[in-house]
């Protein structure tokens, strides 16, 4: 169950890493053509904040599985 768990977290902040990036880099090609020192202000402030939550989503993910697997806990929901 704490694999599953673990799986969630990291699927969802994959998620919200990825479209994140991908709006980031719209906002920055379009940028680039208007003034590419406040495109690079609003990507950070907008899009910053949520691409950092998924990384950490993905981070928690990680350890989380990393410490079932360590514990010898099978996943069976049977203790």
């Amino acid at each position: 169950m704490r694999e599953l768990f673990g799986g969630c977290l990291i699927a969802a902040g994959v998620l919200i890493a990825g479209l994140t990036g991908l709006c980031s880099i719209a906002l920055l090609m379009n940028g680039i053509i208007t003034d590419p020192l406040g495109a690079l202000g609003g990507i950070a402030l907008y899009a910053g904040i949520p691409f950092a939550i998924g990384i950490g989503l993905v981070m928690a993910g990680r350890n989380i599985i990393r410490r079932a697997r360590e514990s010898g806990y099978g996943g069976t929901g049977i203790e």
